[in-house]
């Protein structure tokens, strides 16, 4: 499998969410990522309504479960312990692909139980901050394994 480009540089700006660097040629790249969220919509909690990404490659993560390397799922019965394993599940497969959470631009949720939604939301304000993708969360009846009680997809785009 080839492995993607490495950015020479990086830089986001803050106020554009435009992102910059140079491939391994150093060519000049960019993507750019606006988050909007309408007046006419509520206010989300934790997410953003509307995302718009140009430029740039796209990334796709599979859905990541709470196993480590080793195949062991961790935190069995443990809600918070497998959203934070998944988390980091993503942020690996994000640097694979030299991107970040700041890149990612949608993000599919998959729980056992809704009702564990408030620690969902405050694991991944620890990953992602203020920087929020337009997501979905759906219960589910069963996951691929039956220790499972959560797992995440993402979409990421970021600068070429």
């Amino acid at each position: 499998m080839k492995k993607p480009q490495k950015l020479k540089a990086k830089a986001k700006n803050k106020v554009t969410g435009k992102v910059t660097g140079k491939d391994k040629a150093g060519a000049r790249t960019s993507s750019s990522i606006r988050r909007v969220n309408p007046a006419a919509l509520y206010p989300p909690n934790g997410y953003t309504h509307v995302v718009e990404a140009t430029g740039g490659r796209t990334i796709y993560i599979s859905g990541q479960v709470p196993s480590d390397k080793n195949g062991s799922v961790v935190g069995v019965g443990d809600f918070r312990a497998q959203v934070v394993q998944v988390f980091e599940n993503l942020k690996a497969a994000l640097a694979a692909a030299d991107a970040g959470f700041g890149d990612v631009v949608k993000a599919n949720y998959y729980v056992l139980d809704m009702t564990n939604i408030t620690v969902l939301r405050e694991v991944r304000r620890g990953y992602l901050g203020a920087t929020a993708p337009a997501s979905t969360l759906v219960e589910v009846r069963k996951l691929a394994r039956e220790e499972f009680l959560v797992e995440i997809e993402m979409i990421a785009v970021c600068a070429k």
